[in-house]
Protein backbone atom coordinates (compact mmCIF):
# COMPACT_ATOMS: atom_id res chain seq x y z
CA UNK A 1 0.00 0.00 0.00
CA UNK A 2 0.97 3.68 -0.24
CA UNK A 3 1.64 5.69 2.92
CA UNK A 4 3.17 8.99 4.04
CA UNK A 5 6.39 7.95 5.78
CA UNK A 6 8.63 10.09 8.00
CA UNK A 7 12.31 9.39 7.28
CA UNK A 8 14.03 12.30 8.99
CA UNK A 9 13.16 15.92 9.81
CA UNK A 10 11.71 17.70 6.75
CA UNK A 11 11.75 14.41 4.83
CA UNK A 12 8.30 12.90 4.24
CA UNK A 13 7.89 10.46 1.35
CA UNK A 14 4.89 8.60 -0.02
CA UNK A 15 6.32 5.08 -0.04
CA UNK A 16 5.08 1.61 -0.77
CA UNK A 17 4.95 -0.26 2.55
CA UNK A 18 3.54 -3.57 3.77
CA UNK A 19 -0.21 -3.81 4.21
CA UNK A 20 -1.30 -3.96 7.87
CA UNK A 21 -2.53 -7.26 9.28
CA UNK A 22 -4.66 -8.35 12.22
CA UNK A 23 -2.24 -8.89 15.12
CA UNK A 24 -4.67 -9.23 18.03
CA UNK A 25 -8.28 -10.42 18.33
CA UNK A 26 -9.33 -6.85 19.21
CA UNK A 27 -7.87 -5.36 15.99
CA UNK A 28 -9.55 -4.21 12.83
CA UNK A 29 -7.93 -3.21 9.55
CA UNK A 30 -9.41 -0.05 8.08
CA UNK A 31 -9.44 1.10 4.47
CA UNK A 32 -8.75 4.80 4.92
CA UNK A 33 -11.09 7.12 3.02
CA UNK A 34 -9.93 10.45 4.48
CA UNK A 35 -7.04 11.57 6.64
CA UNK A 36 -5.57 14.93 7.63
CA UNK A 37 -2.30 16.62 8.50
CA UNK A 38 -2.34 17.94 12.06
CA UNK A 39 -0.25 20.71 13.58
CA UNK A 40 1.05 18.08 15.99
CA UNK A 41 2.48 16.15 13.02
CA UNK A 42 4.74 19.14 12.44
CA UNK A 43 6.46 18.49 15.77
CA UNK A 44 7.78 15.26 14.27
CA UNK A 45 8.34 16.82 10.84
CA UNK A 46 10.49 19.56 12.40
CA UNK A 47 12.44 17.17 14.61
CA UNK A 48 11.09 18.42 17.93
CA UNK A 49 10.09 14.87 18.86
CA UNK A 50 12.77 12.29 18.11
CA UNK A 51 11.96 9.45 15.71
CA UNK A 52 15.00 7.35 14.79
CA UNK A 53 13.46 5.17 12.08
CA UNK A 54 10.81 5.46 9.34
CA UNK A 55 7.23 5.73 10.57
CA UNK A 56 3.86 6.07 8.84
CA UNK A 57 2.40 9.32 10.16
CA UNK A 58 -1.14 10.46 10.82
CA UNK A 59 -3.55 10.35 13.74
CA UNK A 60 -6.60 11.97 12.10
CA UNK A 61 -8.29 9.39 9.89
CA UNK A 62 -11.49 7.52 9.14
CA UNK A 63 -12.59 4.82 6.77
CA UNK A 64 -14.30 1.52 6.03
CA UNK A 65 -13.72 -1.65 8.06
CA UNK A 66 -11.86 -4.08 5.80
CA UNK A 67 -11.12 -6.93 8.24
CA UNK A 68 -12.04 -7.69 11.85
CA UNK A 69 -10.28 -9.66 14.56
CA UNK A 70 -11.98 -12.62 16.23
CA UNK A 71 -12.71 -10.61 19.38
CA UNK A 72 -14.62 -7.82 17.63
CA UNK A 73 -18.41 -8.03 17.95
CA UNK A 74 -19.42 -4.36 17.66
CA UNK A 75 -18.08 -3.80 14.14
CA UNK A 76 -18.32 -5.70 10.87
CA UNK A 77 -16.72 -5.50 7.46
CA UNK A 78 -18.16 -2.53 5.57
CA UNK A 79 -18.87 -0.34 8.61
CA UNK A 80 -17.81 3.28 8.21
CA UNK A 81 -16.02 4.61 11.29
CA UNK A 82 -14.09 7.54 12.68
CA UNK A 83 -11.19 6.76 15.01
CA UNK A 84 -10.03 8.70 18.12
CA UNK A 85 -6.34 9.55 17.98
CA UNK A 86 -5.43 8.07 21.42
CA UNK A 87 -5.07 4.28 21.52
CA UNK A 88 -6.82 3.07 24.66
CA UNK A 89 -7.75 -0.39 25.90
CA UNK A 90 -10.90 0.63 27.78
CA UNK A 91 -10.26 -1.72 30.71
CA UNK A 92 -7.13 -0.63 32.61
CA UNK A 93 -6.89 1.49 35.78
CA UNK A 94 -6.78 4.82 33.94
CA UNK A 95 -9.29 3.94 31.23
CA UNK A 96 -11.68 3.03 34.05
CA UNK A 97 -11.04 6.52 35.48
CA UNK A 98 -12.11 8.05 32.12
CA UNK A 99 -8.49 8.94 31.38
CA UNK A 100 -8.02 7.15 28.05
CA UNK A 101 -4.87 9.05 27.06
CA UNK A 102 -3.14 7.51 30.08
CA UNK A 103 -3.95 3.91 29.10
CA UNK A 104 -1.55 1.47 30.76
CA UNK A 105 -1.69 -1.14 28.01
CA UNK A 106 -1.31 0.67 24.69
CA UNK A 107 2.33 1.79 25.04
CA UNK A 108 4.13 -1.08 26.78
CA UNK A 109 7.68 -0.12 25.74
CA UNK A 110 7.67 3.46 27.03
CA UNK A 111 4.75 3.78 29.46
CA UNK A 112 5.35 4.91 33.02
CA UNK A 113 4.38 7.24 35.86
CA UNK A 114 7.10 9.86 35.29
CA UNK A 115 5.81 11.70 32.22
CA UNK A 116 9.46 12.40 31.48
CA UNK A 117 11.16 13.73 28.39
CA UNK A 118 12.17 10.35 27.02
CA UNK A 119 10.68 7.86 29.45
CA UNK A 120 7.51 7.21 31.37
CA UNK A 121 5.20 8.43 28.60
CA UNK A 122 1.43 8.06 28.43
CA UNK A 123 -0.73 5.78 26.29
CA UNK A 124 -0.19 5.05 22.62
CA UNK A 125 -0.99 7.43 19.79
CA UNK A 126 -1.39 6.67 16.10
CA UNK A 127 1.59 7.70 13.96
CA UNK A 128 3.30 9.61 16.77
CA UNK A 129 6.84 8.31 17.29
CA UNK A 130 8.20 5.25 19.04
CA UNK A 131 7.84 7.06 22.38
CA UNK A 132 4.06 6.77 22.00
CA UNK A 133 3.97 3.16 20.89
CA UNK A 134 5.45 3.27 17.40
CA UNK A 135 2.05 2.60 15.81
CA UNK A 136 1.70 3.18 12.07
CA UNK A 137 -0.64 6.08 11.45
CA UNK A 138 -3.51 6.69 9.10
CA UNK A 139 -1.90 8.79 6.36
CA UNK A 140 -2.06 5.61 4.32
CA UNK A 141 -4.37 3.47 2.25
CA UNK A 142 -4.92 1.06 5.14
CA UNK A 143 -4.27 1.11 8.90
CA UNK A 144 -4.45 -1.37 11.77
CA UNK A 145 -6.64 -0.14 14.64
CA UNK A 146 -5.97 -1.81 18.02
CA UNK A 147 -8.68 -2.08 20.69
CA UNK A 148 -11.23 -1.51 17.97
CA UNK A 149 -14.07 -2.61 20.23
CA UNK A 150 -13.43 0.54 22.32
CA UNK A 151 -12.17 3.32 20.04
CA UNK A 152 -13.81 3.57 16.59
CA UNK A 153 -17.31 5.01 16.29
CA UNK A 154 -19.74 4.34 13.46
CA UNK A 155 -20.82 7.50 11.66
CA UNK A 156 -24.19 8.24 10.03
CA UNK A 157 -24.34 7.41 6.32
CA UNK A 158 -25.83 10.80 5.49
CA UNK A 159 -22.74 12.68 6.73
CA UNK A 160 -19.73 13.18 4.47
CA UNK A 161 -16.17 12.35 5.51
CA UNK A 162 -15.37 16.04 5.71
CA UNK A 163 -18.23 16.64 8.14
CA UNK A 164 -16.97 14.07 10.66
CA UNK A 165 -13.22 13.62 10.04
CA UNK A 166 -12.23 16.18 12.68
CA UNK A 167 -13.99 14.20 15.41
CA UNK A 168 -10.74 12.20 15.47
CA UNK A 169 -8.76 14.97 17.18
CA UNK A 170 -9.09 18.68 16.60
CA UNK A 171 -12.76 19.15 17.52
CA UNK A 172 -12.54 17.03 20.71
CA UNK A 173 -9.25 18.78 21.51
CA UNK A 174 -10.79 22.24 21.12
CA UNK A 175 -13.79 21.05 23.13
CA UNK A 176 -11.49 19.82 25.91
CA UNK A 177 -9.90 23.25 26.27
CA UNK A 178 -13.31 24.80 26.89
CA UNK A 179 -14.83 21.96 28.91
CA UNK A 180 -11.88 22.02 31.32
CA UNK A 181 -12.55 25.73 31.96
CA UNK A 182 -16.01 24.98 33.35
CA UNK A 183 -17.90 27.83 31.69
CA UNK A 184 -21.09 28.90 33.44
CA UNK A 185 -22.23 31.26 30.69
CA UNK A 186 -21.28 34.74 29.51
CA UNK A 187 -17.50 34.44 29.94
CA UNK A 188 -14.89 36.13 27.76
CA UNK A 189 -12.68 33.46 26.22
CA UNK A 190 -9.39 34.36 24.53
CA UNK A 191 -7.81 31.70 22.36
CA UNK A 192 -4.17 32.01 21.39
CA UNK A 193 -3.65 30.46 17.97
CA UNK A 194 -5.97 30.62 14.94
CA UNK A 195 -5.02 27.21 13.64
CA UNK A 196 -7.48 24.31 13.38
CA UNK A 197 -7.49 23.55 17.12
CA UNK A 198 -7.90 27.21 18.05
CA UNK A 199 -10.84 27.57 15.67
CA UNK A 200 -12.42 24.40 17.06
CA UNK A 201 -11.96 25.76 20.59
CA UNK A 202 -13.78 28.92 19.48
CA UNK A 203 -16.69 26.91 18.07
CA UNK A 204 -16.78 24.96 21.33
CA UNK A 205 -16.75 28.13 23.42
CA UNK A 206 -19.90 29.39 21.72
CA UNK A 207 -21.57 26.00 22.19
CA UNK A 208 -20.64 26.07 25.89
CA UNK A 209 -22.18 29.50 26.46
CA UNK A 210 -19.31 31.99 26.13
CA UNK A 211 -20.37 35.61 25.92
CA UNK A 212 -17.39 36.76 23.91
CA UNK A 213 -14.68 34.88 21.97
CA UNK A 214 -11.42 36.46 20.82
CA UNK A 215 -8.60 34.78 18.87
CA UNK A 216 -4.99 35.99 18.78
CA UNK A 217 -2.54 35.01 16.03
CA UNK A 218 0.31 36.47 13.97
CA UNK A 219 -1.07 35.50 10.55
CA UNK A 220 -3.81 37.62 9.01
CA UNK A 221 -5.05 34.79 6.75
CA UNK A 222 -5.55 32.51 9.75
CA UNK A 223 -7.38 35.25 11.64
CA UNK A 224 -9.61 35.79 8.62
CA UNK A 225 -10.44 32.08 8.51
CA UNK A 226 -11.19 32.11 12.26
CA UNK A 227 -13.51 35.07 11.86
CA UNK A 228 -15.31 33.43 8.94
CA UNK A 229 -15.59 29.96 10.51
CA UNK A 230 -16.17 30.84 14.17
CA UNK A 231 -17.55 34.40 14.26
CA UNK A 232 -14.84 35.66 16.61
CA UNK A 233 -13.15 38.95 17.32
CA UNK A 234 -9.50 38.90 16.30
CA UNK A 235 -6.19 40.42 17.38
CA UNK A 236 -2.97 40.25 15.38
CA UNK A 237 -0.22 39.74 17.96
CA UNK A 238 2.18 41.80 15.88
CA UNK A 239 -0.07 44.88 15.88
CA UNK A 240 0.81 46.32 19.27
CA UNK A 241 0.50 44.90 22.78
CA UNK A 242 -2.04 42.06 22.55
CA UNK A 243 -2.25 41.58 26.32
CA UNK A 244 -3.00 45.25 26.89
CA UNK A 245 -5.67 45.14 24.15
CA UNK A 246 -7.32 42.20 25.90
CA UNK A 247 -7.34 44.09 29.19
CA UNK A 248 -8.84 47.15 27.49
CA UNK A 249 -11.55 44.94 25.97
CA UNK A 250 -12.42 43.48 29.38
CA UNK A 251 -12.63 46.54 31.62
CA UNK A 252 -9.01 46.19 32.70
CA UNK A 253 -9.49 42.75 34.25
CA UNK A 254 -8.35 40.32 31.57
CA UNK A 255 -10.09 37.31 30.06
CA UNK A 256 -12.04 34.83 32.16
CA UNK A 257 -10.42 32.00 30.20
CA UNK A 258 -7.30 31.84 28.07
CA UNK A 259 -6.64 28.84 25.83
CA UNK A 260 -3.12 28.07 24.61
CA UNK A 261 -3.74 26.42 21.24
CA UNK A 262 -0.18 26.98 20.00
CA UNK A 263 2.32 25.26 22.27
CA UNK A 264 6.06 25.08 21.89
CA UNK A 265 6.20 25.93 18.18
CA UNK A 266 5.16 29.54 18.66
CA UNK A 267 7.16 32.03 16.64
CA UNK A 268 10.39 32.91 18.45
CA UNK A 269 13.68 34.57 17.64
CA UNK A 270 17.37 33.79 17.51
CA UNK A 271 17.97 34.63 21.19
CA UNK A 272 15.34 32.13 22.36
CA UNK A 273 16.77 29.48 20.05
CA UNK A 274 20.22 30.08 21.51
CA UNK A 275 18.85 29.73 25.04
CA UNK A 276 17.17 26.47 23.98
CA UNK A 277 20.59 25.01 23.26
CA UNK A 278 22.08 26.26 26.53
CA UNK A 279 19.12 25.19 28.70
CA UNK A 280 18.16 21.96 26.93
CA UNK A 281 14.73 23.29 25.96
CA UNK A 282 12.63 22.75 22.84
CA UNK A 283 10.75 25.66 21.29
CA UNK A 284 9.27 28.33 23.53
CA UNK A 285 6.59 28.78 26.19
CA UNK A 286 5.90 32.35 25.06
CA UNK A 287 2.20 31.72 24.41
CA UNK A 288 1.67 30.15 27.82
CA UNK A 289 3.34 33.19 29.38
CA UNK A 290 0.99 35.50 27.46
CA UNK A 291 -1.99 33.46 28.63
CA UNK A 292 -0.92 33.95 32.25
CA UNK A 293 -0.56 37.68 31.57
CA UNK A 294 -3.91 38.06 29.82
CA UNK A 295 -6.16 35.98 32.05
CA UNK A 296 -7.92 37.75 34.90
CA UNK A 297 -7.17 37.07 38.56
CA UNK A 298 -8.87 33.83 39.55
CA UNK A 299 -9.26 32.88 35.90
CA UNK A 300 -8.53 29.67 34.02
CA UNK A 301 -5.79 28.80 31.52
CA UNK A 302 -6.12 25.61 29.50
CA UNK A 303 -3.27 24.24 27.42
CA UNK A 304 -3.95 22.37 24.19
CA UNK A 305 -0.70 23.16 22.41
CA UNK A 306 2.00 20.55 22.85
CA UNK A 307 5.02 21.14 25.10
CA UNK A 308 7.84 18.62 24.84
CA UNK A 309 10.49 19.74 27.32
CA UNK A 310 10.98 21.47 30.68
CA UNK A 311 11.35 25.27 30.66
CA UNK A 312 13.44 27.50 32.85
CA UNK A 313 11.88 30.66 34.31
CA UNK A 314 8.33 29.33 34.43
CA UNK A 315 6.33 32.20 36.00
CA UNK A 316 5.29 30.30 39.11
CA UNK A 317 5.01 33.53 41.08
CA UNK A 318 2.44 34.89 38.66
CA UNK A 319 0.34 31.72 38.74
CA UNK A 320 0.33 31.86 42.54
CA UNK A 321 -0.31 35.59 42.92
CA UNK A 322 -3.20 35.63 40.44
CA UNK A 323 -4.74 32.38 41.70
CA UNK A 324 -4.94 30.94 38.19
CA UNK A 325 -6.23 27.45 37.49
CA UNK A 326 -4.25 25.62 34.79
CA UNK A 327 -5.27 22.43 33.05
CA UNK A 328 -3.97 20.77 29.90
CA UNK A 329 -2.91 17.60 28.18
CA UNK A 330 -3.94 15.24 25.42
CA UNK A 331 -7.68 15.37 24.78
CA UNK A 332 -9.71 12.43 26.18
CA UNK A 333 -11.47 11.94 22.85
CA UNK A 334 -13.30 8.78 23.93
CA UNK A 335 -15.11 10.75 26.66
CA UNK A 336 -16.53 13.34 24.27
CA UNK A 337 -16.86 11.78 20.83
CA UNK A 338 -20.40 10.38 21.08
CA UNK A 339 -21.80 13.74 22.18
CA UNK A 340 -19.80 15.56 19.51
CA UNK A 341 -21.02 13.23 16.76
CA UNK A 342 -24.55 14.16 17.83
CA UNK A 343 -23.73 17.88 17.62
CA UNK A 344 -22.52 17.41 14.05
CA UNK A 345 -25.41 15.13 13.05
CA UNK A 346 -28.01 17.62 14.33
CA UNK A 347 -26.35 20.57 12.60
CA UNK A 348 -25.38 22.38 15.80
CA UNK A 349 -21.77 22.68 14.65
CA UNK A 350 -20.01 22.70 11.29
CA UNK A 351 -16.45 21.39 11.15
CA UNK A 352 -15.50 21.20 7.48
CA UNK A 353 -15.39 24.97 6.93
CA UNK A 354 -11.74 25.12 8.04
CA UNK A 355 -10.53 22.91 5.17
CA UNK A 356 -8.37 24.87 2.74
CA UNK A 357 -6.68 22.03 0.84
CA UNK A 358 -8.08 18.64 -0.21
CA UNK A 359 -5.53 16.66 -2.19
CA UNK A 360 -4.50 13.07 -3.01
CA UNK A 361 -2.30 11.20 -0.54
CA UNK A 362 0.41 11.31 -3.19
CA UNK A 363 0.75 15.06 -2.52
CA UNK A 364 1.49 14.57 1.20
CA UNK A 365 5.15 15.63 1.08
CA UNK A 366 4.34 18.85 -0.76
CA UNK A 367 1.47 19.66 1.61
CA UNK A 368 3.62 19.09 4.71
CA UNK A 369 6.02 21.70 3.36
CA UNK A 370 3.25 24.18 2.54
CA UNK A 371 1.47 23.69 5.87
CA UNK A 372 4.71 24.01 7.83
CA UNK A 373 5.71 27.21 6.03
CA UNK A 374 2.17 28.64 6.30
CA UNK A 375 2.05 29.20 2.57
CA UNK A 376 -0.93 29.36 0.20
CA UNK A 377 -3.25 30.43 3.08
CA UNK A 378 -3.08 26.84 4.34
CA UNK A 379 -5.14 26.17 7.48
CA UNK A 380 -6.18 22.51 7.19
CA UNK A 381 -5.13 19.78 4.77
CA UNK A 382 -7.24 16.70 4.02
CA UNK A 383 -5.54 13.83 2.18
CA UNK A 384 -7.48 11.33 0.08
CA UNK A 385 -5.78 7.91 -0.26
Amino acid sequence: MKAAVFHKPKDIRVDTVEDPKIEDPRDVVLKVTSTAICGSDLHIYNGLFPQPKPLVLGHEFMGIVEEVGSGITNLKVGDRVVVPFPISCGTCHFCNMSLPTHCENSNPEHYGPEGGLLKGKGGGLFGYTDLYGGYSGGQAEYVRVPYADYGPRKVPDNLTDEQVLFLTDIFPTGWSGIDWAGLKGGETVVIWGAGPVGIMAAKSAWLKGAGRVIIVDIQDYRLAKAKQAANVETINYNDGDAVEKIRQMTGGYGADVCVDAVGMEADHGVWTKALNVIQGEVGTMRVLERCLDAVRRGGVVTVLGVYGSPYDNFPLHQWFDKGIQIKGGQAPVHNYIDHLIELVATGKVVLEDIITHKVPLSDAAKMYDIFNKKEDNCVKVVLKP
